[in-house]
């Protein structure tokens, strides 16, 4: 596991949006896992750059989305439908069909799981999984206690995920007591995992994520465990850590001029 830290929220959103760009230059039909919420709102700011700018292309990344809340039409603004449109999709030149987000309205909620997950296999499998942090250390709508084997399926969310959720909404009782939600599972079968936290609310969560024992009692503890994990943070977000990490992304060249120099010291 890579930990990250970056002196501020932007220079964090940067570097993520760095990541996945080259992701998608290296395999212009990457599968993408996305996350909504405020923390990646900026990585998809700068991601929406890189396009119009630099030429990133989308027109053949497939995307999953983590979640969505039961109960909520695509058209409601609280949506995760809306959110990733209006924030992301409409600003880049992925087709419609490729974009792929968990049905909040259907009724057969246990055939729409089964068939989110068949969809992830039938694309090849993702290929890198952005992911937030509740201040509780919630992964996408895996509340605590959440198996670190589940799959897709129905969550009823903790009463501290509803209540960090209200500013959302006008009032406390509007926010969706359940969602549907990519497992632990699924998120951990993804080829590379990309964290992202922000602000000192969530540097206990980073703190125990990091450095904690593993345990369902805090869900996102699981990426210790994953075969290719980035964290990045910002610093207020990596307060409580207590070991020094990078400021600066791991770079093999970096290496490699190291042997140089050390070669060059011998001669």
């Amino acid at each position: 596991m890579e930990v990250i830290v970056k002196e501020n929220y932007d220079k964090m959103s940067r570097l993520a949006a760095k990541i996945i760009a080259e992701v998608v230059r290296e395999k212009p039909r990457a599968v993408l896992g996305l996350a909504t919420g405020s923390t990646p709102m900026g990585t998809y700011k700068e991601l929406i750059r890189l396009h119009k700018e630099e030429g990133l292309d989308f027109s053949q990344v497939v995307t999953f989305n983590l979640d969505e809340y039961i109960g909520l039409p695509p058209e409601h603004e609280q949506s995760y439908h809306y959110f990733m449109k209006e924030n992301f999709f409409d600003h880049i030149n992925i087709p419609p069909g490729n974009i792929h987000l968990p049905p909040g309205m259907v009724e057969n909620l246990l055939e729409a799981c089964r068939q989110y997950e068949q969809d992830i296999k039938d694309a090849g499998g993702i290929d890198i999984q952005l992911l937030g942090i509740g201040v509780n250390g919630h992964i996408a709508f895996n509340e605590p206690g959440s198996s670190l084997g589940s799959r897709t399926r129905v969550k009823t969310l903790d009463n501290n995920t509803i209540q960090n959720n209200s500013r959302f909404f006008e009032r406390i009782e509007d926010v969706p007591k359940y969602a549907i939600t990519m497992g632990i599972g699924t998120v951990m079968n993804s080829q590379r995992l990309l964290l992202l936290a922000t602000g000192v609310n969530k540097a206990h969560a980073i703190a125990i994520t990091v450095e904690g024992p593993i345990t369902a009692l805090v869900p996102a503890t699981i990426v210790q465990l994953h075969r290719q994990a980035t964290l990045v943070v910002d610093r207020q977000a990596a307060a409580e850590l207590k070991c020094s990490y990078r400021d600066s992304p791991h770079d093999l060249s970096e290496a490699v001029a190291y042997i140089k120099r050390q070669k060059g010291k011998k001669s």
